[in-house]
């Protein structure tokens, strides 16, 4: 008996470090932002979000401010939510990455774009925003002055 709890310890204490592990990298961490963001909402999104990163706890008002205009974005405001597409990713180095993500809302489509750090061996929320210029955007992308006419 003791010989079997000791492997559903051990076995317990690997699932466990791999889930860790597995939260542990940006593709991890944004799916689990959205699946927060979803089922438990923006505030609690965010919390788990800013989680990974102990010096975030310093920007309390603006953590508030950030989950105050989140909650904004509901139904009755946007529409029903479709789910998210990556737009781009920059690799600043191999420590520092962002991702910008086109959220779909019935009404308009939102840019939410996540900053990750990895300082030593884990990554990091750096910094996380949302905007909806997305269409300003594509539209300046389109101008003749970013084509190359040569």
């Amino acid at each position: 008996m003791k010989t079997l709890f000791k492997f559903f310890l051990l076995f317990s204490l690997i699932i466990t470090s791999q889930s860790a592990l597995a939260q542990n990298n940006p593709d991890k961490i944004v799916e689990t932002f959205f699946d927060n963001y979803v089922n438990a909402g923006a505030s609690e999104a965010l919390n788990q979000l800013y989680a990974s990163n102990k010096w975030m706890s310093r920007a309390t008002d603006a953590i508030n401010s950030l989950k105050s205009k989140l909650e904004g974005l509901n139904e009755d405001f946007v529409g029903p939510f479709y789910g998210y597409e990556l737009i781009v990713e920059k690799k600043l180095s191999q420590s520092f990455i962002l991702r910008s993500y086109l959220v779909k809302y019935d009404r308009q489509p939102i840019r939410f774009t996540f900053q990750f750090y990895k300082p030593d061996n884990k990554w990091v929320v750096h910094s996380f925003q949302y905007d909806g210029n997305v269409g300003d955007e594509i539209e300046e992308a389109a101008k003749l002055y970013y084509l190359d006419l040569d």
